[in-house]
């Protein structure tokens, strides 16, 4: 706890005065850019990989980004994404998982939730992204396994995604887009999926305008 009050006081002091205009515009309401989606894992931080200050994405964050089908599941989830949508009028989804997520690795290793039962429940969810991977990647180390489940789980998420009215609706008029993305925690390089080519390729080599193009995934 120390360490967190000393931040906030470093904050109250030097990081708020040097951005109170921007702060003083937030009071009055938010326009985000962007739902992002991800971990609920301490080392992902949204706005550090984006570099974006605050207002500027709308996030929400749970073990192993899952997004649970439209009604099989009253929760934050749901309401998040509406809000998101149809209130905020966000034009960008942004689905990320990243690399050693405890969350996958639990969903193959279920012996290892026995006292976790919340959890196992929770994950239970993401059940298209086990019989997905077990279908098809049998032939896989464990290591390789969680990479490819990290991988498929953000492409199931954006199914569900799609099941979501607000998404749906806005999906159909072309007013919104949505993006798979994988954080690796150990290079922060982030990958994004590219439907063309069917594989997750680095962010960072496309400019932002063909990442837009290319990324627009619709029903």
């Amino acid at each position: 706890m120390l360490k967190l009050i000393t931040g906030l006081h470093h904050f109250q002091s030097e990081i708020f005065l040097s951005h109170k205009e921007l702060f003083e515009r937030l009071a009055h309401g938010q326009n985000p850019d962007a739902l992002f989606i991800t971990c609920a894992d301490s080392r992902i931080n949204p706005n550090l990989i984006t570099q974006t200050n605050p207002g500027d994405l709308f996030i929400l964050r749970n073990a192993g980004n899952i997004i649970p089908p439209y009604g099989a599941a009253i929760g934050g989830e749901a309401a998040t994404i509406e809000f998101a949508v149809a209130a905020l009028g966000v034009k960008d989804i942004i689905v990320c998982g990243h690399s050693h997520c405890g969350a996958m690795r639990g969903l193959f290793h279920p012996e290892e939730l026995v006292d976790l039962p919340t959890v196992s429940a929770w994950l239970s969810l993401a059940e298209a992204t086990r019989r997905t991977v077990k279908e098809n990647y049998s032939n896989l180390n464990d290591e390789q396994l969680l990479n490819v489940a990290t991988q498929e789980n953000v492409l199931v998420q954006l199914e569900n995604l799609r099941t979501h009215p607000a998404v749906s609706a806005r999906l159909s008029n072309g007013q919104l887009n949505l993006h798979a993305w994988m954080y690796k925690i150990e290079t922060g390089q982030v990958f994004s999926y590219q439907p063309d080519e069917g594989q997750f390729l680095p962010l960072t080599e496309m400019p932002a305008a063909t990442e837009r193009q290319r990324l627009r995934l619709t029903t």
